[in-house]
């Protein structure tokens, strides 16, 4: 069988299952938000992760990264269990991620250099004079302005916040990096741009991305795969063709309504669909 007739699921089956959520169900008293949900997440793609308004998503993310309790299922990161693994081995994993808040949630009363620093005085043992040469580095990798270092976050512009607490998930060089709603708030010039950063941080640095968010110009422009959130599971994951051809009236009236893109063509299942689609 040649490259270019090898299914999907083949395809699938070739690649590094880097985040691995199993069964998982979540839920606050007696309202389930999350059933028997399960959801794969490969080595080296951006998975965009969708779903209505109050279905979970957020709440996916924040159990994934053990900020909220479940009541079963398993969740393995980089081949480990949490649940399972030893204090250390726990720090080792929580080390190999990164994370993106809604907003950015940086500290007020810290600059974005002492924003920045926090996660490597948290796991790091460096002398101040690396952890500003690192810092820079950060800065400069996320395109912010090196004089941004000295600002607080009042200073800065929501464009600004975005990248300051990007360059704060990038901080220890993780594997994996969740976004929670990262173009948010941005107009549609900041929200292509950021866009196109974490495509090219993807790239540089081997990253895998997880990223939450509402933006249909995102999962049309950098997303590998798309995973649906609804009733309480993940209904359907895979490309934007696959999206188009499922039969489910929310994911139809998404994909499809009145604020989606035209579809000028079908992408083969493999790689961005940055270059697969226009708009008319």
């Amino acid at each position: 069988m040649s490259e270019t007739e090898m299914t999907a699921e083949q395809a699938e089956g070739t690649r590094e299952t880097i985040l691995e959520v199993r069964d998982v169900t979540v839920a606050f008293g007696k309202n389930v938000v999350l059933d028997s949900l399960d959801l794969d997440v490969y080595r080296g793609e951006i998975l965009g992760f969708v779903g209505g308004s109050g279905t979970g998503k957020s709440v996916l993310m924040r159990a994934i990264l053990r900020l909220l309790r479940r009541q079963s299922g398993t969740i393995r990161i980089l081949g480990h269990d949490y649940d399972t693994a030893n204090e250390a081995d726990r720090i080792k994993l929580d080390m190999r991620l990164g994370v993106l808040f809604q907003h950015g949630a940086l500290f007020s009363a810290l600059t974005v250099r002492e924003n920045i620093q926090v996660p490597m005085r948290e796991y790091l043992d460096l002398p101040q004079s690396l952890m500003d040469e690192l810092t820079a580095v950060k800065i400069e990798m996320v395109g912010l302005d090196p004089s941004a270092g000295a600002k607080y976050p009042s200073e800065l512009s929501g464009g600004m916040i975005k990248r300051a607490a990007l360059a704060r998930a990038l901080a220890l060089d993780p594997d994996i990096v969740f976004l929670d709603e990262p173009t948010s708030g941005l107009d549609p010039i900041g929200a292509a741009e950021f866009d196109e950063l974490i495509a090219q941080l993807r790239d540089t640095l081997g990253l895998t991305v997880y990223m939450v968010t509402h933006d249909l110009d995102s999962l049309f422009s950098v997303c590998d795969r798309i995973a649906v959130l609804g009733q309480k599971k993940v209904l359907v994951s895979g490309t934007i063709a696959e999206m188009l051809e499922f039969d489910d009236p929310w994911v139809q009236s998404y994909f499809r309504g009145k604020r989606a893109r035209t579809i000028s063509g079908y992408p083969d299942g493999s790689g961005s669909n940055a270059e697969q689609y226009r708009t008319e």
